[in-house]
């Protein structure tokens, strides 16, 4: 009988923490290729399949404001050399918003304190607020999507019973781009890809509480 309720005790918690539901608030810096390195915010909700494995989806956002130096290159070549107009031509406005679901498989290395590593796979949602070729003074504004994925890891802390800390290093890939066609003071005409290469590393801390 002694054996029976102990061999219940123990499984009590393993079935309570399997079943927990979670959701994890995140802050950090993000630096992708496209851009200088900014803050990321972001928010995980998920389940977990057992004490060892989780799934879940996440939303982040990243915001920048900078001037597109690749695109400037190619406004010098095809309108001219005219540094401060395709400065101007190259300013842009980026909201990066990934949508992603993920697995993650974690285990304690110490009392309290887990190491995880995770993937997740998704879509990049980038909305672009840019100026007008032709017009550099009138903004433009455009959507671009692509495939995501992301690979990384950290370590946890359970700070109480139903809440941890952590901090975690990923690495995130997607490349959003579309097509434009300008047309230069002589009647030349050309194709442009604006391509937005935001593949990079981020380090972000954050809390997770169970419910």
């Amino acid at each position: 009988m002694k054996k029976l309720i102990v061999l219940l005790l123990l499984f009590i918690p393993v079935s309570t923490f399997a079943q927990a539901k979670y959701g994890s608030f995140k802050l950090g810096i993000f630096s992708p290729g496209a851009t200088s390195t900014g803050f990321i915010i972001g928010y995980e909700g998920g389940k977990n399949i057992d004490e060892f494995l989780s799934y879940g989806y996440s939303i982040d956002w990243f915001h920048k404001n900078y001037v597109d130096e690749s695109l400037v290159k190619d406004f010098d070549n095809f309108y001219g050399p005219n540094s401060t107009l395709n400065e101007l031509r190259a300013k842009t406005n980026i909201h990066a918003i990934p949508l992603m679901v993920s697995l993650t498989g974690g285990w304690y290395v110490a009392d309290r304190t887990r190491a995880f590593v995770a993937g997740a796979a998704g879509l990049e949602v980038l909305l672009v607020y840019y100026q007008n070729y032709d017009n550099p003074n009138n903004d433009e504004f455009k959507s671009a999507f692509d495939f995501a994925w992301r690979i990384g890891g950290g370590v946890s802390y359970e700070v109480g019973s139903r809440s941890d800390a952590f901090v975690e290093i990923d690495y995130h890939y997607a490349q959003p781009s579309w097509q434009f066609t300008a047309q230069n003071n002589i009647g030349q005409t050309k194709t442009f890809e604006r391509k937005f290469d935001m593949s990079g590393m981020m380090m972000r801390v954050g809390i997770r509480f169970f419910f």
